[in-house]
């Protein structure tokens, strides 16, 4: 009989031990995506050296360890473009140079990852004096694949599931 009584005592003593809550873990601190400006001009002259440069904040405070690309192409020759790295000359500033043989339209993308987060502004860039006429518009949507892609995958699956959910609506119709 002690036992039984000593065993209705000590499971429940047991179970309530075990079933106590534990601190919860602090949510791991997701950084803030970066904040990149665009410090070169928007016209520049031809076969001069120009600057590519780009300044880099995160939560308020300059980034002196970011990873800065910039990508640049002619109007129409995306294939064509060229990544350049940047370099920190200071407070938070990477520059790289390049120089516009000829008249045209470029973009420039400043590829900057900071703290294991990207971002990517776009600048047009206007060397010279182009034909306006003959500029090929950038199609944003096909620049910015991986959103894109992911945006455009996401809308045919789920149109997708609209023709099915019609089909379906049809077989129970008839």
């Amino acid at each position: 009989m002690k036992k039984w009584l000593f065993a209705l005592i000590a499971v429940p003593t047991l179970l309530l031990g075990c079933g106590e809550k534990k601190e919860a873990l602090p949510e791991p601190e997701v950084p803030q995506i970066p904040e990149v400006e665009i410090l070169t001009p928007k016209e520049v002259a031809l076969n001069e050296t120009i600057e590519l440069a780009a300044h880099v904040e995160q939560g308020g405070k300059n980034v002196d360890d970011a990873v800065v690309e910039f990508e640049v192409w002619e109007s129409g020759k995306r294939d064509e473009g060229q990544m350049i790295d940047g370099k920190l000359e200071q407070d938070g500033v990477y520059k790289a140079t390049t120089t516009f043989d000829h008249d045209g339209v470029y973009y420039m993308y400043a590829h900057t990852t900071a703290n294991g987060v990207h971002n990517m502004p776009k600048q047009q860039i206007i060397a010279g004096s182009p034909d306006m006429t003959k500029v090929v518009p950038e199609d944003e949507k096909a620049n910015n694949s991986m959103d894109n892609n992911m945006m455009d995958h996401n809308n045919d699956s789920s149109d997708d599931m609209d023709h099915e959910e019609e089909k379906k609506d049809e077989k129970n119709h008839h």
